[in-house]
C-alpha cells in the first residue's frame, strides 16, 4: 500500500509545527487543507500553555497551567471541551472537504478526548492524505499509528529540517494529483 499519511516526529522544540507550516506554504493555493495546529503560548518567556489553532481560523485553549480539569497533563489541565467543539469537527469536515488534512499534533493532550482518536483514525483511513506531527511518546494508540503501512514517519532533524518542506510538497502534490 502507498503511503499517503506523512507524520513528524521528533523532540519538542526541532520544528515539526514549522516544517507543516511551510510545507503548506509550498501547495497550490486551489487546494483545500483543512485542519489543525496545536501552538505553545508563552507569557513573560514562560511556556503557559497550548491552543489550538484552525486552519480557518478558530482558537481555543486545549491546556493551561492553573485550568481545573480531570486531566492532567505534567503542569497542564486539558480542555476536553476544546477537543469535542473545535478539533474533532474541524477534522470531520476535512474528511469530506479537503485535499490534504493537517493534523498538527497526535499526542497525549488531545488524545483525552476518545472522539480525537476516532476522527484521527478516520482520517488515516480516508483516500485524502494527511500531514501533521506525531509525539515521539509510547502510548497504545501512538504505536498503533506509527504501525500502520499507509503512514510514513519523518524524524525531524537539525540537519534535514529545512529541506522537508520541499520533499514534502513535492511528494503530496504527487498524490493528489493536480497543481
Amino acid at each position: 500500500m502507498a503511503r499517503k499519511n506523512w507524520l513528524l516526529t521528533g523532540t519538542p522544540g526541532i520544528g515539526k509545527t514549522t516544517v507543516v507550516q511551510r510545507t503548506l506554504n509550498l501547495l497550490p493555493p486551489a487546494w483545500r487543507v483543512i485542519g489543525f495546529f496545536t501552538e505553545e503560548v508563552r507569557e513573560h518567556g514562560e511556556r503557559v500553555g497550548f491552543q489550538i489553532v484552525t486552519l480557518d481560523g478558530q482558537r481555543a485553549w486545549l491546556a493551561r497551567k492553573g485550568m481545573a480539569s480531570p486531566y492532567q497533563i505534567g503542569r497542564y489541565g486539558v480542555d476536553t471541551d476544546a477537543i469535542a467543539r473545535v478539533i474533532v469537527p474541524t477534522l470531520q469536515r476535512a474528511l469530506q472537504e479537503a485535499d490534504l488534512i493537517v493534523v498538527d499534533e497526535i499526542a497525549k493532550m488531545e488524545l483525552c478526548h476518545p472522539a480525537f482518536a476516532e476522527v484521527v483514525w478516520a482520517c488515516l483511513d480516508s483516500p485524502r492524505p494527511v500531514l501533521g506531527a506525531i509525539q515521539q511518546s509510547r502510548l497504545s494508540f501512538l504505536d498503533k499509528v506509527r504501525q500502520r503501512s499507509d503512514v510514513e514517519i519523518v524524524t525531524v532533524t537539525r540537519e534535514n529540517r529545512d529541506a522537508l518542506p520541499h520533499q514534502l510538497a513535492a511528494t503530496l502534490t504527487a498524490l493528489v494529483g493536480r497543481g
